[in-house]
């Protein structure tokens, strides 16, 4: 075993340092090479990626968590654990892919090398963040981040609007950056020591701390954490920038999208040791995810450039993930981000492809959906609307509810389970409603394709989530804590599902029974319609607002360089 851990010492400090190493080669050699320069940066992210595997399989196979110190007491400290190497693998993965898709997308572009030697730099940093053991660590490669990206938005050095957002981008970053770091020196005025594992230890054994001006220590800086995981991870209010920042490379943005603005989700992942001490800040997290994913939902579907589309699809997505952590579905939440990474990726990547289709054709066959969708011609069949309402509303619940009984009979005892159920019972509301609002002329084929892909995607999700439940917090005192520290009281939980029930029931019945009768078309509606999409296509007023706010800034520092005769 100690050979072993010795090995895992290595593979540690190999897999934050093979990335620098592959940086300052590239850039040392590429007066020598010329662009052949860049098989030394795909080599190296190849190498991270190999490590990286290889810690993960350690991970798997039961490796206990171990911690290397860099430099003695004072220095850096590199934490392995099963989410430090799960989030390694991730990483270093979509970074090789963004790697080699660059290779021929960049070859045009000027400061091709230095592109690589900026993308072999993130991945250090990425790395060296989900690896930190300390506070110390964590800050530096939180901010190291921040800086990285503003040079990879702002690539394209003749582009105005690039260098803008780019600037905005790392204006919201350090904001972000200011309650992590007065939440870090909070820890160490309280406990002496930057060590995460140490503070942790600290914490569980005295969670009744206080901290400067009488405030509980461990409610105080949850909510820093909190606050600085929204402004990294686009939650509402915060997100201005994400949107707004495809002026970059489209491989920057795969990357960002994929990888980086996920970090919001592993920071609350990393302090959950903190947060099973907390209460009304996890029901602060789960209003401001649940906000942020309707709010990117409903902005990504009035967009009509793609990758700004997709932009705002990584909001509402970084918003459920956030919304999962204020469940306690803390490892959901890692699952989450690292589905959403690979799709979200992958998108990007071939969006100019999907561009450069669709202006030649668009290529959707003329079928019922394409009807419906785009033509808006409905066909004449209509099935019961009772009947329908009935499929539409029994038929996910027990879906749901039998893919997690046979998993874990105990989950519905969690109430942070019964809310995930609540909302994938909804969206399998929505789905079959689709479905009956098509009005196909073989529609019980349909729906049995859309109910087998969904009792997959179902089984598949819960499966798959308990496993990683499993991985990270293999405790289950530890498990159970997260979601106890989510909960509320019985009586206003059980008045809150049975009221939203009854909502969504009536709804649904609502809206089949109006279809039935034809009177959603009327004018009134129409008007109420149109409203709200002005007020969507302004994007709920926020950059206008944060743009009247900077005009008031400017003309305020200009009376005040008047007034002071600065020149």
């Amino acid at each position: 075993m100690k050979e072993w851990c010795e090995l895992m010492n290595g593979l540690i400090v190999i897999l934050f340092l093979l990335p620098v190493v592959s940086a300052l080669a590239t850039q040392w050699m590429a007066p020598r090479l010329g662009r052949k320069v860049i098989r030394i940066s795909i080599a190296g992210i190849v190498a991270t990626f190999a490590v990286a595997a290889l810690t993960l399989g350690l991970a798997i196979s039961g490796m206990p968590a171990t911690e290397v110190r860099l430099g003695g007491d004072w220095g850096a400290r590199l934490l392995f654990d099963p989410l430090s190497s799960l989030m390694a693998f991730v990483i270093s993965g979509i970074s090789l892919l963004v790697h080699v898709y660059s290779i021929r997308y960049m070859a045009e572009e000027p400061g091709y090398v230095r592109f690589f030697v900026l993308l072999d730099l993130m991945t250090a940093a990425l790395l060296l963040m989900v690896s930190a053991g300390d506070l110390i660590t964590l800050l530096i490669a939180w901010h190291l981040i921040g800086v990285l990206l503003f040079f990879l938005l702002g690539h394209k050095i003749r582009s105005r609007s690039a260098h803008r957002y780019a600037s905005w981008t790392l204006l919201t970053y350090r904001f972000g950056d200011l309650p992590l770091l007065i939440a870090a020196g909070l820890l160490f005025q309280a406990f002496g020591t930057w060590s995460l594992t140490d503070i942790f230890a600290a914490l569980s054994r005295a969670p009744e701390t206080l901290t400067l001006f009488g405030l509980p220590l461990v409610e105080t800086v949850a909510a820093l954490v909190a606050l600085s995981a929204f402004a990294r991870s686009a939650q509402f209010l915060l997100h201005t920038w994400l949107p707004y920042t495809m002026g970059g490379p489209t491989p920057v943005s795969a990357l960002m999208h994929a990888g980086i603005v996920n970090a919001g989700g592993f920071l609350i992942n990393r302090f959950a040791p903190l947060f099973v001490h907390t209460h009304e800040i996890l029901h602060w997290v789960f209003f401001m995810g649940l906000v942020t994913a309707v709010i990117g939902s409903i902005l990504m579907l009035t967009q009509n450039d793609i990758k700004k589309s997709l932009g705002y699809s990584t909001m509402g997505q970084m918003g459920f993930m956030i919304m999962e952590c204020g469940v306690g579905a803390f490892s959901l939440a890692i699952y989450h981000l690292i589905a959403h990474g690979l799709f979200k990726g992958t998108l990007f990547l071939g969006a100019g492809g999907v561009i450069g289709d669709a202006r030649r054709s668009d290529g959707v066959p003329k079928d019922d959906l394409y009807t419906f969708v785009v033509e808006r011609r409905p066909a004449r069949k209509r099935q019961p609307w009772l009947l329908m309402a009935a499929i539409t509303l029994i038929v996910p619940v027990t879906i749901l509810a039998l893919a997690h009984w046979l998993v874990e009979q105990q989950v519905f005892q969690a109430q942070g389970a019964v809310v995930l159920l609540f909302f994938g019972w909804v969206t399998g509301a929505q789905l079959i409603f689709a479905t009956y609002r098509m009005r196909t002329q073989n529609i019980w084929r349909l729906m049995g394709l859309i109910l087998t892909s969904f009792t997959i995607v179902v089984i598949g999700y819960t499966l798959i989530s308990h496993g990683f439940d499993l991985f990270l917090y293999p405790d289950p005192e530890l498990r159970a804590s997260i979601y106890a520290a989510a909960g509320i009281g019985v009586f206003w939980f059980d008045a809150l599902v049975i009221l939203m029930t009854l909502l969504v029931v009536l709804g649904w019945l609502a809206t089949y029974y109006a279809e039935r009768n034809g009177r959603l078309g009327a004018e009134r509606l129409g008007r109420l319609w149109r409203g709200f999409y002005r007020l969507v296509a302004s994007e709920f007023l926020v950059m206008g607002l944060y743009a009247r706010l900077s005009d008031i800034l400017i003309r305020l520092s200009t009376r005040l360089n008047l007034l002071l005769r600065w020149s």
